[in-house]
């Protein structure tokens, strides 16, 4: 895996490998509304996790998530602030996407 130093360098360098779905954090599921596609926390796997902190403010955190689904023969990239201003999601979602932090 390679490391990044910002997330636009990762988004990009992603986005070349496959990664060309962009996916929100809804309750109890990851969802690409462009394609009309949502993924349970069962549906998909996380290939690889990139953080992130702002050097001129340590509140401004992100975390990147590489997933993929071969259910849906999909991949895609999540972004999600960590910390107290992350989304709301379900406890199973929520558990999914804390096994790589």
């Amino acid at each position: 895996m390679k490391t990044h130093t910002t997330l636009s360098e990762a988004i990009n360098d992603l986005t070349k490998r496959g990664y060309t779905h962009n996916f929100n954090i809804h309750h109890d599921c990851i969802e690409c509304a462009e394609i009309n596609v949502q993924l349970r926390p069962d549906e998909f796997e996380i290939d690889e996790v990139h953080r992130f902190q702002e050097m001129s403010d340590v509140d401004d955190e992100s975390i990147l998530f590489a997933i993929s689904s071969k259910q849906k023969n999909i991949k895609g990239l999540v972004v999600n602030a960590y910390g107290m201003y992350s989304d709301s999601a379900s406890a199973a979602l929520v558990a999914k996407l804390s096994m790589t932090r």
